[in-house]
């Protein structure tokens, strides 16, 4: 991104910024710079706190911590040199040095020990909480965290369900089941969903008693009311709220003098306007003023309590009218009201509810157990046992050092985690010394699907967080975009976002941006429209843009809101010749190389499994037609077809050659069986490559993603036994490898993955396509911020059963979600536009229908990029109606040809395994391992071997970003526990085991060789694999840590978790810098291969606090 200049239109706004004293919320739009500001004002504090750890940097990813540690110790190391003479780098330069000068003097020595930055995830700082307040948490320290939990969701939810059979909740369980039709599935996936989202519900529930939890929810459905009602006065001004009561009245009485029906009933005697417990009322007066669609009305009749005979009142009442009708705000605040849920369940409600209420905390218990058991927890459960150490210790809060805290993204704040930031701000005050800045930008909010609550950043702007007020900063310079993109942003979102704010459905109003940029040479923005769906020439003149760009030498990017509208677009690209890398866009499972080994895998599992065992015989190893398929199936559709393909009398109805081709494939197979001690994945993998499955790769990067599968394949495999159906699930979660030969001027993602980024050339296809509808689901809930209360509320509901009345609360929490999935939609539509610098393309189709008149335009589907777009693009479209003639049929014609089959892939005949190269072989035992002497200095037996494993993965989080401290590892020994247990160590060496883990990570970080070795660094990997060929021999190698230097210089390191007994330590050093000296000399080699830089290599022994360079 182009960056800040000395002065931008809000130098002053991003001077103020900087002040240490104060506490901040800025929202900073695409391209504004925020994480140079963010970077600024981290450096800003740490040059005036007496310890870095004083300054908590809060991001929400790791890549994100990872990116602004490095940008920090970049401009650390920077402010050693010169000052640079642009403006915005002068001011980070000159702060940087400020730091630098500050950890001199307190003896920091930044540069040596960057895991004293405080920069970490939510998620880390959750944890450290937890370390730190091990009794109020009640988790005894930090567990192992587990990514992905859903197994174990689904555990305590079958767990839960089984109480069916017997045990407490089972009838609570049955009148479940009976709501649901008996679907069993469907209820586990809802008590599985409701567990991944316990933070959200778990603290409002009372399973002991029912009754108090059926209280604090219908105080949340009153809470609704009111905040309803409350939306409504402030949207009508208190004089004309006090005409719309009196005229109301007047109405209701003329109502009850006709006899008549009528909601104005309600209002008769107002005298003013009515409390929020008069909602009858309310909804009286929105009768009157409203048709039933929610627009101000243009009549009044006497049904409305408007008589003939009182004219002055219905003139009053237009008068009234007229003057409103100015506000879409009060407008939609009138017609909220009509939309309220019910303030208190009926019984049946009730019931369900209250099952739901009684079970859930059942399920979480079987979660706990089953964490316990695994000395594991899930992100959800560190940060509910933060929250509550912290609400525990009385304001006291975990660490006392932090004294600023600074959030970034702060728009993708959740209830829950906004929560735990006013947990760890009790206490503070205006003018304390201790500070929040919270930066982001509500417009391009757009992960609601990971329960991001958009609202809060406006109630934040608003209350501060806890007792921080917050003061509000608006950015406006946008240094990204050519000044054409940045107008017509300008220009047209306005129209697309709300006009006002609303914090219940995260209504953003659009916030203008001032291009720093100038003009571009071209139009810096295109529509594309099309005249009905043509999803080909929509892929054809995508084709034609990122040509235009590549000839140019642009970077360009193709955005979809969804993968499935690059279906026409992919093949266009790959048939005009286009490369391109796709980043997480082609499901794995539907390529055809995964379909193949998923059919292989479950033939060697199951070899009765008919279709397994066709598939593979029609996969391009073996490549038979469908006809040599019934020929060896289809005359017996109850035999296995592993026995009938080796049945002569069966397979003399195959050609030789297909014989030749089903023998070979049969073999292997056979071959495959009789493996039964190899794992699963030996057996699979040795058994695709005897078979020729990497000859039939359509493309180099199926390899890869074979790799992927067989990876996926060796750690689900069960003492050889597969959970398929779990396996293919995990499976549809994985996306194919980008193409490793396609170069960067072509980048294909969807448009959340694509938030952060910025191209030259932007193309957005597919406006016109609606999005995929969800299910109705079958329970409904939602944690509310509250309009003036720190506490959300929460809300729950069921839809009611086949043929009951209709659930109001549930209709209400669906238009609620609808609302917000709306106002989302626009915001999608923000971030594809705002990641262009130059040109932005926009294509998309609209319905038509033919009249007498010509072309007839249609709406664009409901949800659509288009929808949201159309008061801007609708011009456009119908200037392409006009032109646009609908292809004719010519009657002469031959009908459409019938479905073409594909034509079949199959290895050529006679094909056999490659011979490998004479030169090359395999590598001998790496030095240290079985085949070479041993030296009389080694750490035997496994259980110091697991150590050494545990150890290792420790040292490879704390290099990757983990802000680890003495505290941290002192903290995590359960779970090193835990972790030896499960590879195997005895329960009796088990404390004394991760009592060593302890030491050496302790160790490491105590020591300044060790600090510097985890440190941020250039080009740095750890668990690194590399192969190649030394001096005629195939070498692999798994390096612990490697990395550049700022003198660019390449380091290899490995970790030796050794513990010398016996003879002295340099002697015993000296030996293992002999023992694996060649080791070494061979990694130098490799990298030698890859790159043109000086290699040094070395081991670190982090138990005994001992380095050695190995020349």
């Amino acid at each position: 991104m182009a960056n800040p200049e000395t002065e931008s239109p809000d130098s002053a706004q991003r001077r103020r910024a900087l002040d240490p004293s104060r506490s901040f919320i800025v929202q900073s739009p695409a391209g504004s710079g925020k994480t140079e500001l963010l970077i600024q004002r981290y450096l800003t504090l740490l040059g005036l706190v007496e310890r870095p750890e004083a300054v908590s940097a809060i991001t929400f990813t790791r890549k994100a911590a990872g990116e602004m540690g490095r940008r920090v110790m970049d401009a650390l190391a920077a402010a050693a040199g010169e000052r640079p003479d642009q403006g915005h780098r002068a001011l980070t330069w000159e702060l940087a040095r400020r730091v630098r000068a500050n950890s001199e003097a307190r003896g920091w020595r930044l540069e040596h020990n960057p895991g004293r930055l405080g920069i970490q995830t939510i998620d880390a700082l959750c944890a450290s909480v937890v370390r730190r307040l091990p009794w109020l948490s009640r988790m005894g320290g930090a567990p192992s965290v587990v990514e992905d939990a859903r197994e174990l969701y689904r555990e305590a939810a079958r767990a839960t369900l089984d109480l069916l059979e017997g045990g407490r909740c089972g009838e609570e369980v049955a009148i479940l089941l009976r709501h649901v039709d008996n679907d069993r599935q469907a209820l586990e996936r809802l008590l599985v969903g409701m567990l991944a989202r316990r933070d959200q519900w778990l603290r409002h529930i009372d399973a002991a008693e029912p009754e108090k939890s059926r209280a604090a929810l219908e105080r949340s459905l009153e809470n609704v009311a009111l905040d309803a009602v409350a939306a409504v006065r402030g949207a009508v001004p208190d004089r004309w709220a006090v005409e719309m009561a009196a005229i109301a009245a007047e109405a209701g009485l003329h109502l009850e003098e006709a006899g008549r029906e009528g909601a104005a009933l309600a209002c008769v005697g107002l005298a003013g306007p009515p409390g929020a417990d008069r909602l009858d009322a309310w909804l009286g007066m929105a009768d009157i003023l409203l048709t039933k669609g929610g627009a101000w009305r243009k009549s009044l009749t006497v049904a409305n309590g408007f008589p003939s005979t009182d004219k002055p009142l219905k003139e009053r009442c237009g008068g009234l009218i007229e003057t409103l009708s100015a506000s879409e705000a009060a407008r939609r605040a009138l017609d909220e009201l009509r939309h309220l849920p019910d303030r208190r369940f009926s019984e049946e409600q009730w019931r369900i509810l209250s099952s739901v209420v009684k079970l859930l905390p059942v399920a979480v218990g079987h979660l706990d157990g089953i964490f316990r058991a695994r000395g594991a927890a899930d992100f959800v459960e560190v940060a509910i046992a933060a929250r509550r150490s912290l609400e525990g210790s009385s304001g006291a809060g975990p660490d006392q050092r932090v004294e600023h805290i600074l959030v970034d993204e702060f728009q993708d704040t959740s209830v829950s985690q906004h929560a735990l930031l006013a947990a760890l701000t009790a206490g503070w005050r205006p003018g304390d010394g201790r500070t929040v800045f919270a930066v982001g930008d509500p417009m391009q909010s757009i992960y609601r699907f990971r329960e991001a609550e958009v609202g809060l950043f406006l109630k934040t702007r608003r209350d501060g967080i806890g007792s921080v007020p917050m003061e509000p900063i608006t950015l406006e310079a946008n240094f990204r975009s050519a000044a054409g993109v940045v107008g017509w942003v300008n220009d047209t979102f306005p129209g697309v976002m709300p006009e006002e704010e609303e914090i219940p459905t995260g209504a953003i109003p659009f916030s203008p941006s001032a291009a720093v940029r100038g003009a571009g040479e071209g139009p810096a923005v295109t529509l594309h429209p099309f005249i009905g769906r043509d999803d080909e020439g929509e892929a054809a003149r995508v084709v034609e843009i990122v040509r235009s760009a590549r000839d140019r030498g642009d970077k360009a990017a193709i955005l979809v809101r969804s993968r499935s509208h690059l279906a026409s677009i992919l093949p266009a690209l790959e048939a005009a010749g286009v490369g391109f890398r796709a980043v997480e866009i082609e499901p794995l499972a539907l390529m055809s190389v995964i379909g193949d080994l998923a059919a292989l895998t479950r033939a060697l599992i199951h070899p009765a499994d008919r279709i397994a065992w066709l598939a593979v015989l029609r996969a391009p190893w073996c490549g038979m037609t469908l006809g040599e398929l019934c020929a060896v199936a289809g005359n017996d559709l109850q035999a296995a077809v592993r026995d009938l393909s080796r049945d002569e009398g069966v397979t003399a109805a195959l050609g030789a050659e297909g014989r030749s081709r089903l023998a070979r494939v049969t073999a292997a197979l056979e071959r495959a069986r009789g493996m039964r001690s190899a794992s699963l994945r030996a057996r699979v993998e040795g058994t695709w490559l005897a078979l020729g499955g990497p000859a039939c790769a359509s493309k180099p990067e199926d390899i890869e993603n074979a790799g992927v599968f067989f990876d996926l394949l060796e750690e689900m495999d069960d003492g050889g036994t597969l959970d398929m159906e779990r396996f293919e699930q995990r499976i549809g979660e994985l996306y194919a490898r980008p193409d490793p030969g396609a170069d960067d001027l072509l980048e294909i993602l969807t448009i959340h993955k694509a938030k952060g980024l910025e191209f030259d050339v932007v193309v957005v296809p597919g406006l016109g396509r609606p999005p995929n509808h969800d299910e109705a689901r079958l329970m409904l809930w939602l944690e509310r911020p509250r309009l003036a209360d720190a506490e959300a509320d929460l809300l729950l509901a069921s839809p009611g059963a086949a043929g009951a009345e209709r659930d109001r609360t549930y209709d209400y929490l669906r238009r609620i979600e609808g609302l917000k999935s709306a106002h989302e939609t626009g915001r999608l539509l923000y971030v594809a536009a705002t990641r262009a610098r130059s040109e932005l393309h926009l294509l998309g189709h609209a319905g038509f229908k033919e009249g007498d008149d010509g072309i007839e335009l249609k709406e664009p589907a409901s949800g659509s990029l288009l929808g949201c777009l159309w008061p801007a693009a609708r011009g456009a479209f119908e200037e392409a109606a006009a032109r646009y003639a609908p292809a004719e049929v010519d009657g002469g014609a031959p009908p459409p040809a019938g479905r073409v089959p594909r034509p079949i892939r199959r290895l050529a005949p006679g094909w056999a395994l490659p011979v490998l190269p004479a030169a090359v072989e395999g590598t001998a035992a790496e030095p240290g391992e079985a085949g070479e002497g041993r030296v009389s200095f080694h750490w035997v037996g496994d259980t110091l071997r697991h150590v050494g494993t545990v150890v290792h993965q420790a040292l490879r989080q704390i290099a990757e970003g983990g802000a680890w401290t003495e505290d941290t590892v002192r903290g995590r020994v359960p779970s090193f526990r835990s972790a030896l247990a499960s590879l195997g160590v005895p329960r009796e060496e088990c404390a004394a085991a991760a009592d060593r883990v302890a030491a050496a990570l302790a160790g490491a970080l105590g020591d300044e060789r060790g600090r510097w070795l985890l440190g941020p660094h250039g080009l740095a990997a750890c668990e690194y694999a590399l192969s190649g060929v030394v001096e005629g021999r195939v070498v692999g190698a798994r390096i612990d840590r490697t990395f550049v230097d700022e003198r660019g210089t390449r380091w290899v390191v490995d970790y030796k978790s050794s513990l010398h007994e016996g003879a002295g330590v340099d002697a015993f050093l000296d030996n293992e810098c002999a023992r694996y000296r060649g080791q070494l000399e061979r990694y130098r080699k490799l990298f030698g291969m890859l790159e043109e830089r000086p290699v040094r290599t070395a081991l670190y022994f982090p138990l005994l606090g001992a380095w050695r360079e190995v020349e």
